[in-house]
């Protein structure tokens, strides 16, 4: 099948929902979706030592590829696949503080930077060693602390983060400290899409979050489209936790409570006057994904007030409903819907996104 979104909303119609339960699309995205874009890899906070390095797995039980973070002695930063170019063992094992990064297998040495150094027995091997002999180095781009890659990206990270970039780039987050106790995985029951797609229309809030609507001026709520990402302004109500903005800020005199920024095709950034709740959605099946809420706090004496409070109550009535829909969809009476000129426009652009990467 090849999706078709309608450019015209108000002639447009949702993705089939063959998209959220045949398996096949499901692989397709991987491959199609993911792999060539970017991806969230962690904090920088993570190897801030020369001689850092720590072990991830992009996407795990997804992408599932082994990766490796390293600050190498001229304190530059790496992001290395973390598999052995001689039989294929993991290198990096566990966080770990190093000169060089030697696979216990064999014994094969790389430098931090993903360079071959040196290998044991191998002195009748003819052509070696090459250039694929070195660890593949991954692209990095980092924004504050935040760090992501992509296996093999299509767009430069520039033209994706720009926006939000641009925007926001005046809050201090170089001083983002990560919160693990505020920090939580969500198991839903429910296609990642579907996730992504209750979170790119503020049309729900009203039914779904009484909490947060009222803190939200629900007629001021607006949402800004751009080329991989989009934006949605969250204005709160006079006297309420708002930002502080700057006079070069386009939303100078606003009550802005939060800025709602999304990424093609899985990461949330959620930024309040206390620091960034950062979503990822990790796809595990058809039917099931997990989201990360990481927690990022810069003014903690601003945490649980205004909209960025509350905010394990608003995911789990967002789990409720988005695991009713997965259940809806595989109804023989459901095939598409329709979009809300003003209130869904994310979601049609998340939907022509898909479209465009799949077919």
């Amino acid at each position: 099948m090849r999706f078709f979104i309608d450019p015209d909303i108000a002639k447009a119609k949702t993705l089939s929902t063959d998209f959220y339960i045949d398996p096949v699309y499901f692989n397709l995205a991987k491959e199609k979706i993911f792999a060539p874009c970017w991806q969230f890899v962690g904090s920088s906070d993570l190897v801030k030592e020369k001689g850092d390095c720590f072990p991830l797995t992009m996407l795990e039980h997804y992408l599932d590829e082994p990766l490796v973070l390293t600050r190498d002695r001229e304190d530059q930063l790496h992001c290395l696949s973390n598999v052995c170019t001689h039989r294929g063992n993991l290198i990096a094992y566990e966080p770990c503080k190093a000169n060089q990064l030697r696979c216990k297998y064999h014994g094969r040495i790389f430098r931090l930077d993903g360079k071959f150094q040196s290998m044991p027995e191998f002195k009748e091997v003819l052509d070696f060693p090459t250039a694929d002999d070195d660890l593949k180095q991954l692209p990095l781009f980092s924004w504050g602390k935040l760090l992501f890659s992509s296996l093999a990206p299509k767009i430069p990270a520039e033209e994706v983060f720009r926006e939000m970039i641009d925007r926001v780039g005046w809050l201090p987050l170089d001083k983002l400290e990560y919160r693990p106790e505020l920090s939580r995985d969500y198991h839903v029951k429910a296609n990642w899409a579907l996730y992504c797609e209750n979170y790119l229309e503020g049309f729900h809030i009203p039914f779904v979050h009484s909490g947060l609507n009222a803190v939200l001026d629900f007629g001021e709520y607006s949402t800004e489209i751009y080329r991989y990402s989009s934006l949605q302004l969250g204005i709160g109500k006079k006297g309420d936790s708002c930002f502080d903005l700057p006079a070069s800020s386009p939303d100078f005199g606003k009550y802005v409570a939060a800025y709602y920024y999304w990424v093609f095709p899985n990461m949330m950034f959620n930024f309040y006057p206390w620091g960034l709740s950062f979503n990822l959605v990790q796809p595990l099946s058809p039917g099931e994904c997990k989201v990360s809420f990481l927690t990022f706090v810069y003014d903690a004496t601003k945490l649980e007030t205004g909209a960025g409070s509350g905010l394990d109550t608003v995911e789990l009535e967002d789990e409720e409903v988005v695991q009713n829909v997965q259940k809806g969809i595989r109804s023989r009476f459901y095939t598409h819907g329709r979009y809300s000129v003003r209130h869904e426009k994310g979601t049609h652009h998340f939907h022509s996104l898909i479209a465009e990467f799949i077919g």
